[in-house]
Parts: C-alpha cells; structure tokens; sequence
C-alpha cells in the first residue's frame, strides 16, 4: 500500500526536515506552505500552498493521508491568539481525513520547576503563559481522542540542525572571533534535538502507529549536554580552543519593556537554569532499541557548516 503524509508547515524547521526524512523513506509527500518553498524539495513532493486556516483546502489535501505532521509554528509573541485557531483547524482536518496527527511537543509544559528527569508521567505546571498554551494544545488533542482522532505527540528538546536556533543565534555566533557563548552555567544538562533525527523518528513512529493507543505521548532523548560538552565538541571540529563568554541577559531584561519577542525570550532563560533530559524508554521500547542518532561530532560539522549558508536556507545534510 502507498503511504501519504501531509506535512503543516512544510517551510518551517521541523516540517522542512520531516518532508524529506518521510520522502526518504518512500512515503508520498504533501507539503503545506504559505509561501514558495525556501530551498528545493524532493521530486515527486506535492506542494499544497495555503494558509494553515483554510480547513477546506487542507482538508483537500489531506484526502487519502494516513498520517498528518503538525509542525506549524504560529510567531513566538501570538501563541495566544494563534495556537487556539489552528489546533481546531488541524484537528479538524485529521476528524475529516481520518489521519494520525503527530505534534512536536516541548518541555514547555512542565513548568519552570521542571525536574531533571522527564518521563511521560511527569506532571505538567502551567507556571507561565507559554506552558499553559502547549498543555492546552496537548489537552485538545487528548479529548479529541474521544470523537475518534488519532494523535501522537513526540516530545523533543531545543532543535539544532538548521538556522534560527539557539547555535546559530546566540551560542556559536562568535566561533569567528573564538568565543562561545554560555546560555547558563556550563555544568547544567540541556536536552537537544537534531532535526534529521527527530525527522526520522516521525517516519518511524509513523510506521508503527497501529502499536499505539488512540492519544500517545513519548519523549525523544536526543542528545542531552551540558555547555561545557557542546563547546567542547565545537572545538574539537574547528582544531582549536574557544573563549567561553556568558549570554547577557541582564541586557536582555532591559529591553523587554520594548520588544515582545526579547520578552518571551527572557521568559525562558529558566530552561538553562535548570538541569533537564526526556526520558526515552517508552520510543526505545517501540522502536525497538533502533532511535535514531546521529554522533555529536557529525552534528557539530554540520552545524558548523550550515552557519556558512545563506540565510533561511537549510543546514547541508
């Protein structure tokens, strides 16, 4: 049988890199976007150009998918009057399909008490605004469990893997100069996700879905390091030693009375303040053992060489 997959926000980090491990992988592809797509796309990609709150042209799209990507990501500063609309359009496209949802989910959830081990029975804390927006999202997709919508969430940390993360934008902008910059203290574990290999594991969960109950949540491990560990690896792969420099986020505090978007940042520096890893025994168990890594030295050269790339294009695989 052919396998379909409609991918939401097929421009945007996650989406990009879901359409081409799900086109790796021999799935039929369709690819939503609001604007030409940023860089090429695999042949045979069907490219559905529309708002993400056209439910009748998704819905279109969506005819004959088994699997649904929700990797839309509304701007940053109107989670609030964004997220609401369209997790009802998503959801109401996969009611109309009868397609498995997958979600990226976040660590946003838990709260910024959030402990240093997250499994899938640790409790949620809607501490701040952006953790009751997600466990809203969440929420909506679990009830929607009841009127016969499938959906998995694939719990993940912060990206890396093509611009517009916390390396390209911050960590690693000085390399040319020798520095590296510190988010938190160096000691503490951050969870990360490596795009390709997130990608990868949707195709793989994707094709074992039958497996799972009508709502299911697993968390991805990733690679979880701390910021010495990372810059260790950046000197590795550029030969030779890095300056380590501290993120200034006393200045960042200053300019949030005039930015929004330095506001949501600076509500977020709690994450490196507090030590975190997801816990990945439950996608071991169903993957078999076989998540997809790949090594840290690999992810730091591309990483690396993807900050020499024209900007909004992605990292070279």
């Amino acid at each position: 049988m052919s396998k379909t997959v409609l991918v939401l926000g097929a421009n945007g980090r996650l989406g990009r890199a879901a359409v081409l491990a799900f086109a790796a992988a021999g799935w039929q592809v369709r690819a939503q976007l609001r604007r030409a797509p940023r860089a090429p796309l695999p042949a045979g990609v069907q490219l559905v150009q529309c708002d993400a709150l056209d439910v009748a042209a998704l819905t279109a799209a969506g005819q004959g998918a088994q699997v649904i990507v929700h990797a839309l990501n509304p701007d940053y500063t109107r989670w609030a009057t964004l997220l609401p609309p369209i997790t009802a359009a998503v959801l109401a496209v996969a009611r109309a399909t009868g397609a498995t949802l997958m979600l990226p989910g976040n660590v946003y959830n838990f709260g910024n008490q959030l402990p240093a081990r997250l499994t899938e029975a640790t409790p949620f804390a809607a501490t701040h605004p952006k953790a009751a927006q997600r466990i809203a999202l969440e929420a909506a997709l679990a009830d929607a469990a009841a009127t016969g919508v499938r959906s998995i969430v694939l719990r993940a940390g912060d990206f890396l893997g093509d611009a517009g993360t916390w390396i390209d934008l911050a960590m690693a902008k000085g390399l040319a100069r020798g520095r590296f910059t510190q988010m938190g203290p160096a000691d503490l574990p951050h969870a990360w996700a490596w795009l390709p290999d997130l990608a990868q594991t949707f195709v793989a969960v994707a094709e074992r879905r039958s497996a799972l109950p009508a709502h299911a949540v697993l968390h991805v491990p990733g690679l979880t390091l701390t910021g010495a560990q990372l810059q260790q690896a950046f000197e590795a792969a550029l030969g030779r030693p890095l300056a380590a420099r501290h993120f200034p986020w006393p200045l960042l505090r200053l300019a949030t009375p005039f930015s929004p978007m330095l506001r949501a940042l600076f509500e977020m520096r709690y994450l490196w303040q507090r030590p975190h890893q997801l816990d990945g025994t439950r996608l071991q168990a169903l993957l078999d053992g076989q998540v997809p890594q790949t090594p840290l030295d690999r992810m730091v050269q591309q990483c690396i060489a993807g900050m020499q790339t024209a900007p909004g294009q992605p990292v070279p695989a």
